[in-house]
C-alpha cells in the first residue's frame, strides 16, 4: 500500500513539472508568436522635399602662402601672432639688419669712390690731350720745316717721339676712364644687392588674410625656404569634400548645399558648390568637390572635419515618408501597415529620397498607418498583432 502511494506521488510530481513546462513553452511561444508587438504608428504626410548628396571632407582656404625669409638671419622681432587679420603690405616680420646696414654703407662708400676715381681720370684725360694737342701741333710745324732744312733731324726724331708718347697717354687715360666705368657699374650693382638684402629684413604680408599658424619665435635663426608664420585668405574658404562616384552625375558647379561642421552638429551654414574634381581615387571610388562655405561658424579652423549635403532636387508637395521606415524585402520595396490590428506588408514605389525623408510615388493611401516596432531589435512580420502604446 505505502509502495502504491509512493509511486503516485512520484508519477503526479513528474506530469505537474511536464504540465509546468508546457504551461511556460505555449506562454513563451504567445508572446513569440501572437502577442501583439508594441508598435509607433506613423502617418502619411504631404509636404516640400529636398534631395541631397552627401560627403565628408575638410575646410580648405584657396590661397594661402608660408611666410618665410629670403636670407639667412635672425629674427629679431615678429609682429603678429596667429588668429591675427592683417592686410597686404603690413610688416609682419623683422630680421636682424645690423649687418647688412654696413655692407649697405660700405658699399655706397665703393660707389663713391669710383665716381670720384672716374673725375679724377677725365681731369688727367684733358691734361694729356692737351699734351697730345701740343705735341701735334709742334710735330707739323717742324714737318713744314724739315723741307727747307731749317731743322736739324734729331728735332724732327724727337717731335715725332713726342708726338707718339702723347697719342699713348691719351689712349691709356680712355681705357682708364673706361675700367673705371666698369668698376663703377659693379659698384652700383653691389649696393643694389645689398640694398635689396637689406629690405629682405622686413618681411610683409603679401594679401589680406588671416594668420593660421606661428612656427617661429624671436631669436630663431631661419634660412630660405623654413617656415615662421602660416598665412591664408578668407575669402575663398571652401569644403574639399570626398563624394562617391555613383553621384557625379547630379552634382554640377553652383549648386546649393549646406554645411555641418562637426563642432556644431546640429545647425548648418550655407554654401555652393564651386568645382567638380576630375579624378577618381581608384581604392576610394570617391571624387573630390569643393562647396565654399559663405558663412562661417564663429569658432572655425583649417583642416576642420565637416559634412556638407548638396541639393541636387527639390519638390514642393509630395507625399512623404521618414526614410527609416521604408525597407525591402525579397527584392521588393515596401513597409508594414497596421489594419485591424494586424501588421500587413505593402509594397510601395519610392521617387525622390533624402536622408530623412522618402517620397511615395504609388501603394499608400492617405488613411494608411504606417508601423515601425516600439523594440528595435523586434522585427514585423506579415499577420502579426501589433497594438500601439
Amino acid at each position: 500500500m505505502s509502495s502504491s502511494w509512493n509511486l503516485s506521488k512520484r508519477l503526479g510530481w513528474r506530469i505537474l513539472k511536464i504540465l509546468i513546462f508546457v504551461a511556460i513553452v505555449t506562454g513563451v511561444i504567445y508572446q513569440i508568436k501572437f502577442a501583439p508587438i508594441s508598435v509607433n504608428a506613423h502617418s502619411i504626410k504631404r509636404g516640400p522635399l529636398i534631395a541631397e548628396v552627401m560627403g565628408t571632407g575638410t575646410l580648405e582656404s584657396r590661397i594661402s602662402a608660408t611666410i618665410g625669409p629670403e636670407i639667412s638671419d635672425r629674427i629679431e622681432k615678429i609682429l603678429v601672432d596667429q588668429g591675427d587679420s592683417v592686410s597686404a603690405g603690413d610688416l609682419l616680420v623683422i630680421l636682424d639688419d645690423d649687418e647688412l646696414q654696413q655692407q649697405v654703407a660700405i658699399a655706397q662708400s665703393s660707389l663713391e669712390a669710383e665716381g670720384a676715381a672716374i673725375e679724377r681720370l677725365k681731369s688727367d684725360k684733358k691734361r694729356t690731350i692737351a699734351v697730345f694737342d701740343q705735341a701735334q701741333r709742334s710735330y707739323n710745324r717742324i714737318s713744314k720745316l724739315i723741307k727747307s732744312r731749317t731743322v736739324s733731324q734729331d728735332e724732327v726724331d724727337k717731335a715725332t717721339e713726342a708726338l707718339a708718347v702723347a697719342t699713348a697717354d691719351v689712349s691709356r687715360a680712355e681705357a682708364a676712364i673706361t675700367e673705371a666705368r666698369k668698376n663703377l657699374v659693379t659698384a652700383e650693382k653691389t649696393l643694389e644687392y645689398h640694398r635689396a638684402r637689406l629690405t629682405d629684413t622686413k618681411i610683409e604680408a603679401p594679401f589680406d588674410g588671416l594668420i593660421v599658424k606661428r612656427s617661429r619665435e624671436s631669436g630663431d635663426v631661419v634660412v630660405p625656404g623654413s617656415s615662421i608664420l602660416t598665412l591664408i585668405s578668407i575669402k575663398d574658404l571652401w569644403i574639399s569634400a570626398w563624394i562617391d562616384e555613383t553621384e557625379m552625375a547630379k552634382l554640377t558647379k553652383d549648386q546649393k548645399a549646406r554645411v555641418v561642421f562637426r563642432s556644431e552638429s546640429e545647425k548648418s551654414y550655407p554654401g555652393k558648390v564651386i568645382r567638380l574634381g576630375k579624378e577618381v581615387d581608384r581604392e576610394t571610388r570617391e571624387f573630390i568637390v569643393d562647396v565654399k562655405v559663405l558663412k562661417l561658424a564663429k569658432n572655425w579652423a583649417v583642416g576642420q572635419r565637416a559634412e556638407v549635403f548638396i541639393e541636387v532636387a527639390h519638390k514642393k508637395e509630395v507625399t512623404l515618408l521618414p526614410a527609416e521606415l521604408v525597407m525591402t524585402r525579397k527584392s521588393e520595396t515596401g513597409v508594414f501597415i497596421m489594419k485591424d490590428g494586424i501588421a500587413r506588408w505593402q509594397p510601395i514605389k519610392i521617387g525622390l529620397h533624402s536622408r530623412e525623408s522618402a517620397e511615395v510615388i504609388s501603394g499608400l493611401e492617405p488613411e494608411d498607418v504606417v508601423v515601425s516596432p516600439v523594440n528595435p531589435k523586434t522585427t514585423l512580420t506579415e499577420g502579426r498583432r501589433v497594438s500601439t502604446p
